[in-house]
């Protein structure tokens, strides 16, 4: 059974009893889910920007924007207009498949996992995940990449609060710390 499929059969009427909601259109649901990384060194090195950009299409299954600097910050080296990272967006059933791989197969191959942070949340119902190496996902080939870094992902949902957001994500399948 997928993810997307799970929830509209389970988890939808779960929140909609645990929540104490009166309408199903009231249970939180996941919007969108954006990953992106910072990359310093994309500035100096142009190689670095393509081999980032390949990775996370091969994460995500979709294309990569480039995100640009908007100011010159002469004490970085930066000039405006200059490749500083690399973002994508997913929604629909990209976004539902990603979230299996990262509940299913990503998250339990981290070194010394012990649950993903319960203070992430940004007050208005949304959670970022930051993650330190990209050679957790299954896709990545480690002896094809040059160096580690990591990356954030946030997930935008619908919910009101950060307490429905985590019940929500609790019923995902996503291991939160105790």
């Amino acid at each position: 059974m997928s993810l997307k499929q799970r929830y509209r059969e389970t988890i939808q009427p779960k929140l909609l009893k645990d929540l104490n909601l009166s309408n199903i259109h009231e249970v939180p649901k996941v919007m969108k889910v954006t990953v992106n990384r910072g990359l310093g060194e994309a500035a100096q090195n142009a190689k670095a920007l393509e081999a980032s950009i390949a990775e996370l299409a091969t994460i995500t299954g979709q294309k990569v924007v480039v995100t640009r600097a908007k100011k010159a910050i002469a004490a970085f080296k930066i000039r405006e207009g200059m490749p500083i990272g690399v973002a994508v967006t997913l929604r629909g059933e990209r976004m539902y498949a990603f979230l299996e791989r990262l509940i299913n197969l990503a998250l339990p191959r981290i070194r010394d996992f012990r649950g993903v942070s319960p203070k992430s949340f940004d007050g208005r119902g949304n959670y970022t995940l930051g993650i330190r190496e990209q050679i957790i996902f299954p896709e990545i080939d480690i002896d094809k990449t040059n160096r580690i870094s990591g990356m954030d992902i946030t997930f935008v949902t619908s919910a009101k609060t950060d307490e429905e957001c985590l019940e929500m994500l609790r019923a995902f399948g996503l291991p939160f710390k105790k």
